[in-house]
């Protein structure tokens, strides 16, 4: 087949392209490189700053439209796949579902859909905006945000991508489970895909200090609750010094970042999340230990009913956080299971051939189980 997939989140579509490769299959990855991170893509679609950035980057998506024809699939990474008005989104999409073959949509990031459900439904027991009713701290800082993701034309848009995509694809259970309402029989869910045939396999030591790794994009610090985990690792360390040290990064491109991660044991990942996403399913696949989302709602969802890699974090106390890290640290036959665990769940849910299979199928109409 022939596929292009428009837009990139943290390598996601990349990481599938080159297995579809591996497959046969001929691809092509547009996007802006996951912003900070400088991804790898084929085509790029970065904006540029100011009036003469905006008009050049307009130039030349459309451009790029014109010539995006005769493809059998079309994949998208969000109802914002592009950093344009929604009016020239709705557009662009027109003409690329009239030009090519189908068209797909991959839950891998927020959209209006998936914050009211957070929001206003308050459909899980936490989130990166609710904890309960009550705002997080990121709700209560940035007022603005949710408001503008559910405003009327950004909500419009959502559901004319929703109603109008052949099918969707969710990377996370939080995603399948917000957005299932709307797009029932439409959606199945993929999981991230990770490669894990690059990764060689990291062993936790039995002796000498831990190195707790919290790697962080300023701009998501506070909505990944990474200002909370990086304060309790800081005061695991505090009591262990003898244990344990924490090293924090800020804002890396994606290869210094990855060389940073590789020299962890434990990778701290975020707190408002039911499910690892690709930053501790990548630890997890080398055998660091993570801190993340693990709740058993996800392990349900995907018919996991054995291995429990992760350090499961909630963010009702911030003392529960620092007790389940510190119980973590201070015993090493733990975290060697851990490690243990992790790359076996990482093999069995995330292993890049068993998600490209999943898509394949959903774009091929076939049945697809977690």
């Amino acid at each position: 087949m022939k596929i292009l997939f428009i837009g990139d989140y943290s390598n996601f579509h990349v990481t599938l392209a080159d297995e579809l490769r591996r497959l046969g299959h001929s691809v092509t990855v547009a996007s802006a490189g996951s912003g900070i991170m400088h991804t790898r893509r084929d085509i790029d679609l970065t904006r540029g700053t100011g009036f003469l950035g905006s008009v050049a980057y307009l130039r030349r998506v459309l451009r790029f439209v014109s010539e995006a024809k005769g493809y059998d699939i079309v994949q998208i990474i969000n109802p914002n796949f592009l950093h344009l008005r929604v009016g020239k989104l709705r557009y662009i999409f027109s003409e690329l579902k009239r030009n090519n073959g189908r068209i797909f949509l991959s839950l891998a990031g927020s959209d209006p859909v998936i914050v009211r459900g957070c929001c206003e439904e308050c459909r899980l027991a936490y989130s990166e905006y609710r904890i309960g009713e009550e705002s997080t701290d990121y709700a209560r800082t940035y007022r603005f945000d949710e408001r503008r993701w559910m405003a009327g034309p950004m909500g419009d848009h959502c559901r004319f991508i929703y109603e109008n995509v052949d099918g969707a694809m969710s990377a996370l259970y939080e995603y399948d489970l917000l957005a299932r309402p709307y797009l029932g029989d439409k959606l199945h869910y993929t999981g991230i895909p990770v490669d894990t045939r690059r990764f060689e396999p990291h062993e936790i030591p039995a002796s000498g200090r831990l190195n707790i790794f919290v790697g962080v994009k300023a701009a998501y610090e506070q909505f990944k609750g990474l200002d909370r985990l990086y304060k309790a690792v800081s005061e695991v360390e505090r009591r262990h010094p003898d244990l344990c040290r924490v090293t924090k990064v800020t804002d890396l491109p994606y290869e210094e970042y990855m060389a940073e991660l590789s020299k962890a044991d434990i990778v701290v990942d975020q707190l408002y999340s039911y499910t690892p996403a690709t930053n501790a399913l990548e630890a997890m696949a080398r055998g660091q230990v993570t801190v993340s989302g693990g709740e058993e709602d996800y392990y349900r969802f995907i018919g996991e009913d054995e291995l429990r890699p992760i350090v499961n974090v909630q963010p009702y106390s911030d003392e529960e956080i620092v007790a389940a890290i510190e119980a973590a640290v201070t015993d090493r036959d733990r975290l060697r299971e851990l490690s243990r665990q992790g790359r076996e769940f990482v093999s069995r849910h995330n292993d890049v051939r068993k998600v490209a299979a999943r898509f394949l199928s959903q774009w091929q109409g076939k049945e697809v189980s977690p």
